[in-house]
């Protein structure tokens, strides 16, 4: 099942499923008890908005061996690990903003990870017990700040920094689906999630033993090769086999 997040002129953000090219309204909280709605919107009248408000949203840097090298790193024994901050957070079709600190910002595709079950210290044979289900995220990077700073807040911080959605899907199998990265029509990135060194069990194993996981958190589970710049006036589209498209343009931040 595809739930998203949405909003009309009518009414404000609530969530929502999809059937074919209807959204239904549900009526209560998804990660929790609800029930839904009659599907009677077309998703093309509605506003989408990112499908989950985390309360953590935690990354995993070098988690493909190729993106690694292209960068000239090696991939550690375990997962490196990064947080965004909420207020990074954008949905489906709103503006990446590209901040006057950095010289070189750039797109990031990757599978993330909507936790539905509580828990610490989560054994890898239970993980997949406390996942809600998957969407896509794009891990936008200050290039040039994270290689300045000695921790990645800053390049990986910034407000509009974590496209998220369009929407979460409940039933998807994340073991070798495609991801796809289009910039401006040009292909920047084509692999499969089998190609992540730590799996999303031995991910959720190693996260829980550092952090309790809540409802709502999201894990972003690292991007394949072929990272790029991102310039004012581009659109992103970051494709994940069977969970759909995540688009947004690119615009320079308004001058103070």
């Amino acid at each position: 099942m595809k739930i998203l997040r949405f909003e009309t002129s009518q009414r404000t953000a609530r969530f929502g499923w999809l059937y074919e090219d209807l959204v239904g309204e549900i009526d209560g909280d998804p990660l929790g008890a609800y029930r839904r709605l009659d599907p009677d919107l077309p998703v093309d009248s509605v506003h989408l908005l990112p499908p989950v408000l985390p309360g953590k949203i935690i990354c995993v840097g070098r988690n493909y061996a190729a993106h690694a090298q292209e960068h000239g790193a090696e991939v550690g024994e375990i997962p490196i690990l990064f947080l965004k901050p909420g207020t990074s957070l954008i949905g489906p079709g709103e503006e990446i903003v590209l901040p006057p600190q950095s010289q070189r910002v750039q797109h990031e595709a990757e599978l993330a990870v909507v936790i539905g079950k509580r828990g610490r210290w989560i054994d890898p044979e239970a993980a997949m017990d406390h996942v809600f289900g998957y969407t896509i995220a794009n891990d936008v990077t200050a290039r040039d700040l994270q290689r300045a700073d000695v921790t990645w807040t800053r390049g990986k911080g910034f407000d509009t920094f974590c496209p998220l959605g369009p929407w979460i899907e409940t039933e998807f199998d994340p073991a070798d689906a495609l991801i796809t990265c289009h910039v401006s029509q040009e292909l920047r990135q084509m692999a499969s999630t089998r190609d992540m060194v730590f799996s999303i069990q031995r991910l959720i194993a190693f996260i829980s033993s550092v952090m309790t996981l809540e409802p709502g958190d999201v894990i972003l589970t690292g991007t394949p090769a072929g990272v790029g710049d991102l310039e004012a006036g581009d659109t992103v589209s970051i494709t994940i086999e069977g969970l759909g498209t995540l688009t947004n343009p690119v615009i320079a931040a308004a001058k103070a």
